[in-house]
């Protein structure tokens, strides 16, 4: 139903149009009125001829001339005047109108401004949803750093506020990347309604904010850095200590893992080591900067530079766990792929004989009979398996045979292989047929998913620096779907794993180096490595801190409190 105020606008622009043709053809008519008044003033005389004035013609005479001349004159401008005055004003009362239209607020207007206090439009409610997220996430994260470090030297009952708030910050968060990942599938559909969607990710991701602001003047007071570093900077040097050594034996079991697997099997881990490295050195600068400057007295100082080389050695031991993790899931995966590929040769067999009877009790088509609109292989067949032709699904199984009869090629081939790759091939493959008994398959399935959401949290951990909303959303959704336990939802994990990680690349690649220092200036070793990993930030990388419990580093208040003399 059509409100008054809809209804009413239509009327209102026609009589504006009315009234503009009327002053038109009001402005015509007095024009032609002015042409034809001097002939009608003029009577049924006849025409006098002009003369000269003869020499001894009177003055009054020659006078009475001249005004009758200016009388036509002016009988012949007036109405041109007029005419032209009538035309001017239609004139800019059309180009009035037209503008009006141009700028107005009604509905159906083009290039018209939003009103003020009129929602943002939906693409830059977008983007900001997108920043709100990686913000958020950057700030969990480095909280999670902190509340480590804290770990080993408080005890437990005195950390329980800030374990209950950082879990109630990733529960918000996990809210807003769910709401992210459906707007990603495209629901909902209504514009309106998706606009509400991104207003609830940034409302989700400002409470994840909050739930750390409550806390934030407390942890700091616990860890009170900026009163004295204490045993804080020993914790760190120790566990700098321990990852250096671990750091070399990551590089002998990588290169035991290249020289066993097929390239792609440790493509994940490739440069680990070196980074985990490069972390290291700039946690070593950091950690000896420390030192100096709480022996100068400046502890406000000393505090931001030990969180910076925590933040370093904790990814650094990321990259060391994920070499580690990966020998593990190889190792695992090995054993299985021979378990995996009998199971699935079972299910392929048990698939072809429920099909086979469907096949034999179809009666062939005729040239004018069309083929029963019921026949389908077993009810008892999955949903992929039953949702296809009786063709398809024999098209289906050749496929599945001739994977597994590549699969069963390659291991007695002798060639270096790509165990998790392999039963990847085999998971997918025969899902569509599988039934879910054989319990070997999700098993399978449990470990490619788990290796790829693995390498893909990595990846985004240490390089936070650079990768967006769309990587974290997809790496959000795959560990929501691993933690359900649920065996249908491991394949659907592996696959966004993989996008996740693919997307988080492309972003790194696009971002370039985070870090261009100014020519000339000094720049701590390994910035580049720490400003991609997100340890401090691009703007001020040797006087910024990393974002946690306080909220995102503020390099302006950080050069300000350097710049203010310490206390004697």
């Amino acid at each position: 139903m059509t409100s008054s105020l809809l209804r009413g606008r239509p009327r209102r622009a026609k009589s504006h149009i009315s009234v503009r043709v009327a002053h038109a053809v009001l402005g015509g008519a007095v024009g032609v009125v002015w042409l034809v008044l001097p002939g009608m003033t003029s009577g049924g005389d006849a025409p006098v001829a002009i003369k000269n004035p003869a020499p001894g013609a009177s003055a009054a005479e020659a006078e009475a001339a001249a005004e009758a001349d200016e009388r036509s004159t002016v009988d012949l401008v007036l109405p041109l005047v007029a005419v032209g005055a009538a035309g001017a004003i239609a004139g800019y009362g059309y180009v009035r109108r037209v503008r009006r239209t141009r700028v107005r607020t009604t509905p159906g207007a083009v290039g018209s401004p939003p009103p003020p206090g009129s929602s943002p439009p939906l693409a830059a409610l977008d983007e900001q949803a997108c920043a709100a997220l990686v913000e958020a996430d950057n700030r969990i994260r480095a909280a999670r750093t902190e509340l480590g470090f804290a770990e080993a030297l408080c005890a437990a009952e005195e950390l329980e506020t800030f374990r209950r708030a950082v879990l109630e910050a990733e529960t918000e968060l996990a809210a807003a990347f769910r709401m992210r990942q459906r707007y990603d599938d495209g629901v909902p559909a209504e514009e309106a309604a998706r606009g509400h969607a991104l207003a609830g990710i940034v409302g989700r991701c400002a409470e994840a904010g909050r739930r750390l602001d409550s806390v934030a003047g407390e942890f700091g007071r616990l860890r009170g850095l900026e009163q004295g570093l204490g045993e804080a900077l020993g914790i760190a040097e120790g566990r700098f200590r321990e990852l250096a050594g671990r750091a070399g034996a990551s590089e002998a079991i990588l290169a035991g893992l290249q020289g066993r697997y097929a390239p792609t099997a440790t493509a994940a881990v490739t440069g680990s080591v070196e980074q985990a490295k490069d972390r290291l050195l700039f946690a070593t600068v950091r950690l000896n900067q420390t030192r100096q400057s709480a022996d100068s007295g400046r502890p406000e100082r000393a505090a931001r530079q030990l969180r910076a080389a925590e933040g370093a050695i904790a990814q650094a031991a990321v990259f060391v766990e994920g070499v580690e993790r990966l020998a593990a899931a190889l190792r695992s995966a090995e054993q299985t792929v021979p378990a995996a590929l009998t199971g699935a040769e079972a299910e392929l067999a048990r698939a072809r004989r429920q099909a086979e009877p469907s096949a034999r009790q179809r009666p062939a088509p005729g040239p004018a009979t069309p083929p029963p609109a019921g026949s389908r292989p077993d009810p008892s067949m999955p949903l992929g398996a039953a949702g296809a032709t009786p063709e398809g699904f024999q098209v289906r199984l050749l496929h599945v045979d001739a994977v597994l009869g590549s699969v069963r090629q390659e291991l007695t081939g002798g060639q270096p292989r790509d165990p998790v790759g392999v039963l990847r091939r085999v998971v997918r493959a025969t899902a569509p047929v599988a039934s879910g008994r054989a319990g070997v398959l999700p098993a399978a399935a449990l470990i490619t998913a788990r290796t790829a959401t693995a390498a893909a949290a990595d990846f985004v951990a240490t390089h936070r620096g650079a990768v967006g909303a769309t990587a974290r959303t997809r790496l959000a959704e795959a560990e929501r779907l691993l933690a359900t336990g649920d065996p249908a939802d491991r394949a659907p994990a592996d696959v966004l794993a993989l996008e996740a990680r693919e997307l988080a690349e492309r972003d790194v690649r696009a971002h370039g180096n985070p870090y261009a220092g100014a020519a000339g200036a000094e720049e701590t070793a390994g910035t580049g490595g720490a400003v991609l990993g997100g340890i401090v930030p691009a703007e001020d990388p040797e006087d910024g801190t990393p974002a946690g419990f306080a909220g995102p580093a503020r390099p302006g208040a950080a050069r300000s409190a350097q710049a203010r003399p310490s206390p004697e």
